[in-house]
C-alpha cells in the first residue's frame, strides 16, 4: 500500500485538504504524505505527554489509524494539522491517565537542574546540547512540558495550543512563560540551544512508523473485506 517514491513526491505540493480528499476518492497510499509531514510533530507532541520513545511511537500509530480510519469525520473546520495532532494528544493523555503518571495541576514553580550535569566525555561530545536540552525539556512539569514543546519546539500558536488542551489562552501563556524561564536559566544563558534540534524524527525511524501504520490499515481493511 505505500505510495511509489514519484507519486508521493509528487503529492507533496498539495495542501493537506487536498491530500485527504484524494485518499477520501481512493488513492489511499497518499495517507503516507500526511503521515510524513507530521510524524515529528506528533512524536514531540505525544513524548512531551509520556516521555517515552516507545509509548510515543505507539500513540503515534494509534493516532494514524484513527485518523484514517474516522478520516470522513474531517470536516476542515479546523485545520488538519489541528484535527491530527487533537487525536495524538487525547490517545497520549488517554495513555498518561492509565498508568497513572500525568499530575493534573503542577504547583511548583522552580526545580533542579543541577543533578544532571554532564560529565567532561559527554560535554566532547557532539551530542551534548541536544541532551541537555532534552534532559531539561523532560525535567518540565508536566503542564508546562507539553505546553513548551507545543509552542517552542513545534511552533504551534498559543490559541491552537489552548483550543488542543482544552485550556485558556491566557494559562497557555502563563505555564509557557513559567516554562521558558526554567529552561533559560539552565539551557539558554549556557549553551544557547536552538529547541528545534529536539527529540528529531526522521530516517529510519519516520519510515517505521508509516510501514507500521500502512500494515495496520491494511489489516483493518482485510477484516471489512
Amino acid at each position: 500500500m505505500m505510495a511509489g517514491m514519484g507519486k508521493v513526491a509528487a503529492a507533496q505540493s498539495l495542501s493537506d485538504e487536498e491530500v485527504v480528499k484524494r485518499v477520501r476518492e481512493g488513492d489511499k497510499a497518499l495517507f503516507e504524505v500526511l503521515m510524513q509531514r507530521y510524524n515529528q510533530r506528533l512524536f514531540r507532541v505525544t513524548r512531551s505527554i509520556l516521555t517515552d520513545d516507545a509509548e510515543a511511537e505507539d500513540v503515534m500509530q494509534d493516532a494514524y489509524v484513527r485518523a484514517y480510519v474516522h478520516l470522513d469525520q474531517f470536516e476542515g473546520r479546523a485545520r488538519f494539522s489541528t484535527w491530527l495532532t487533537r487525536i495524538a494528544v487525547h490517545e497520549a493523555i488517554a495513555r498518561s491517565q492509565k498508568r497513572q503518571r500525568l499530575v493534573a495541576v503542577e504547583t511548583e514553580d522552580t526545580m533542579d537542574f543541577k543533578s544532571k550535569t554532564p560529565s567532561p566525555e559527554e560535554e566532547m561530545n557532539t551530542r551534548t546540547i541536544r541532551s541537555l536540552l532534552e534532559a531539561a525539556i523532560n525535567k518540565l512539569p508536566p503542564s508546562y512540558r507539553v505546553v513548551f514543546v507545543m509552542r517552542d519546539v513545534e511552533g504551534m500558536s498559543t490559541s491552537e495550543v489552548a483550543d488542543l488542551l482544552n485550556a485558556s489562552e491566557e494559562s497557555v501563556r502563563i505555564r509557557l512563560h513559567r516554562a521558558r524561564a526554567m529552561m533559560r536559566k539552565q539551557i539558554y544563558a549556557q549553551t544557547g540551544a536552538s529547541t528545534s534540534a529536539a527529540f528529531e524524527f526522521a530516517g529510519a525511524r519516520c519510515d517505521r512508523i508509516v510501514s507500521a501504520v500502512f500494515e495496520r490499515i491494511q489489516a483493518i481493511e482485510r477484516g471489512q473485506s
